[in-house]
């Protein structure tokens, strides 16, 4: 069994697009939209912590900044099993491993 770390919460996808891509590289949310030939909502969405990373925006993303899309289906997977442990963890603590 994985255990996620609890003690802190993961950085959410769009934060480390914010902070780690679009500040440092001065990339205005709409700019970014147009490039990625994307909603300017949907953008910002992420950004905000409103919305997650979809496997075409990580293909996206990849192709636009040189990265992979695992780097950003990784983090997306690394905030949903966090949120979903703060979520479910008492109920699925309580399940008995299968014996056989």
């Amino acid at each position: 069994m994985v255990n996620i770390p609890t003690n802190r919460q993961p950085t959410h996808p769009g934060e480390m697009l914010r902070e780690e891509f679009l500040i440092p590289l001065a990339i205005s949310q709409r700019e970014l939209s147009s490039q990625l030939n994307l909603p300017y909502q949907r953008i910002n969405e992420l950004v905000n912590g409103k919305r997650g990373i979809t496997p075409s925006t990580a293909l996206r993303l990849s192709a636009f900044f040189g990265t992979t899309p695992g780097f950003w289906m990784n983090i997306q997977q690394r905030w949903d099993l966090y949120r979903a442990q703060k979520v479910e963890g008492e109920q699925i603590a309580c399940i008995s491993p299968m014996i056989v």
